[in-house]
């Protein structure tokens, strides 16, 4: 039994949202018992104590899209590569380094991820893994990955046309093979989605496939209108749009997730409501890839659940909550809208998202919720209340400034020392696959 104590609480429980001077108790994977520090601590005399050291104790974050085979690209320069449209940005890179992946680059591209994950105080991810290199096996060597670190995961494989029908096949089988897996297993910390790339990449022939392959056991995770080459692809040789091609094939629902969604037009947001599909906004990405500006504001004025993700831009939350409400602000050439949606999609509907697949309460601080807690070392130098707590998300904390995560009752890291972890060790085997990964495509050692 723990007890975080020693500074300020936010619950995201409406019935009691902030202590000015609040702790957590948990036992096991759940929270026992939160409120006012001094009482707890003499309710809980025998709980071992986790000092936040004057920090803000509050909910872990739920990434709800995000890419792990991206991890080992960062800082790489492909030769040669120059896009000047996204579906450059797709074959020229990211195809480029899926093609290359293989189940030893997988797992370290995960173990990093998942490290950085830990240091920002990110405790459930959402993943849409593809390693066309070598997929037989990758999920399970992401799942590997995850129990090693702690973190809590909802896998699923990148199923696409665009290396031919045997990877097709191949995908296709490691979606069906982890989904049964994960059924079998019943382990709390790991689901399982039905991945698809985007449309453009998908024939009808395939989408049977998948729903046969699934067989209504999970939801599905599928990139929908990232680009307009999805649009024109769905209205030039389907006669439908892609949310309707989607519908078409029994896609969408209540457990399914559709990234993106940025060239949604009225009716497919009529659609999208309709069969309660949820849709997950990833805002750096897309400017970056210079696709647009997702329209939340109108797809939560259809009451759409929109939730918030990173592609794998970044593993801070925090950080793509702030690029959400300015781009959203940009976009709409208003300096007064967003701010509820954006904050609703990170602390609120993500929490939706993995209420669809983990049993635990996730994303708030309550007694029976699951024991994800992390400190921020924010120290305000302006009034802190229950009133402003997003103000000073948005504009003062950042992700790095996590100093203890804790998952499903498990100390991860405490005071910024990742527990359980030589983490030089495992830094040294990333970088020895990231070198063989960068040496593959750019045909050089390094």
């Amino acid at each position: 039994m723990y007890i975080v104590t020693n500074g300020k609480l936010i619950t995201r429980d409406p019935s009691h949202p902030y202590y000015e001077r609040g702790a957590v108790v948990f036992d096991g994977s759940s929270i026992l018992a939160v409120g006012e520090e001094g009482a707890l601590q003499t309710q809980y005399p025998q709980a071992e104590r986790v000092d936040a050291r004057g920090g803000v104790i509050m909910p872990a974050f739920i990434n709800a899209h995000t890419h792990i085979y991206s991890a080992l690209a960062r800082g790489l320069s492909i030769d040669g590569f120059n896009p000047t449209n996204f579906y450059e940005v797709l074959d020229g890179q990211w195809w480029y380094i899926d093609r290359h992946l293989t189940l030893k680059g997988t797992r370290a591209s995960a173990d990093a991820l998942y490290i950085d994950c830990i240091k920002q105080g990110v405790t459930t991810i959402f993943d849409h893994h593809a390693s066309f290199c070598e997929i037989p096996g990758s999920l399970f060597e992401i799942a590997a990955s995850a129990k090693q670190f702690g973190i809590r995961s909802c896998l699923c494989y990148e199923t696409s046309d665009r290396d031919g029908e045997e990877k097709c096949l191949q995908a296709i089988r490691e979606n069906a093979d982890f989904i049964a897996h994960c059924e079998k297993e019943k382990d709390p910390m790991l689901a399982a989605m039905f991945g698809g790339h985007a449309l453009f990449t998908i024939s009808d022939k395939t989408f049977e496939r998948m729903v046969e392959a699934n067989n209504g056991r999970t939801g599905y995770h599928i990139h929908v209108s990232e680009g307009m080459n999805d649009v024109y692809d769905s209205l030039q040789n389907y006669g439908r749009r892609p949310v309707q091609r989607l519908q078409d094939h029994g896609i969408l629902g209540p457990k399914t997730i559709l990234g993106h969604c940025i060239h949604v037009n009225t009716a497919e947001m009529e659609i999208i409501k309709e069969t309660g599909t949820m849709c997950v906004n990833n805002p750096e990405s897309n400017m970056g890839n210079a696709v647009g500006c997702s329209p939340v504001l109108q797809l939560f004025r259809h009451g759409i659940t929109v939730g918030l993700g990173t592609d794998a831009y970044t593993n801070d939350m925090l950080e793509s909550l702030k690029a959400a409400l300015t781009i959203q602000r940009h976009n709409a050439c208003m300096p007064n809208v967003g701010w509820c949606e954006v904050t609703s999609m990170l602390f609120e509907n993500n929490a939706k998202a993995a209420a669809q697949y983990f049993d635990l309460p996730l994303g708030v601080l309550k007694p029976g919720a699951a024991a994800d807690i992390i400190v921020m070392d924010y120290k305000p130098f302006t009034p802190f209340s229950a009133e402003n707590i997003d103000g000073h998300m948005l504009f003062g904390m950042t992700g790095r400034q996590c100093q203890t995560t804790i998952a499903n009752g498990r100390i991860l890291m405490k005071d910024r020392e990742l527990v359980g972890v030589d983490e030089e060790a495992v830094n040294a085997r990333i970088l020895e696959e990231s070198k063989k990964l960068w040496g593959a495509l750019n045909h050089r050692a390094y």
